[in-house]
């Protein structure tokens, strides 16, 4: 469900985008694909930077487990995967007021 929101969130701003710079009040849902510079590419590559940061932590966390790791190195990772998922929270929350609001534009 929150998936779908998303989606329908970047979606919305891509059309909305694509109407204000085209001139074309009856942009239509597509998928963009190119070389990574829209915004969904880069919602897409952000998701994946803070997946990518969470499983360091977890591994981090499992080697001083087993002794292996410093501690310093653990509440590092550690607080780089919090320091990011804060942050995604935060664009969530910014794209999906930036849908609400689209949502109740006059038309």
């Amino acid at each position: 469900m929150a998936l779908t929101t998303f989606n329908n969130a970047v979606a919305a701003y891509n059309n909305a985008a694509r109407s204000f710079s085209t001139g074309d009040s009856s942009a239509k849902t597509e998928s963009v694909s190119g070389s990574g510079s829209d915004f969904a590419s880069l919602l897409r590559q952000g998701a994946q930077n803070a997946i990518d940061a969470g499983k360091k932590s977890e591994e981090m966390s499992k080697q001083a487990i087993a002794g292996k790791a410093d501690v310093r190195d653990v509440v590092a990772a550690v607080n780089n995967a919090e320091l990011t998922l804060q942050t995604v929270v935060a664009v969530r929350d910014k794209v999906i007021n930036a849908y609400s609001d689209i949502l109740k534009m006059p038309i």
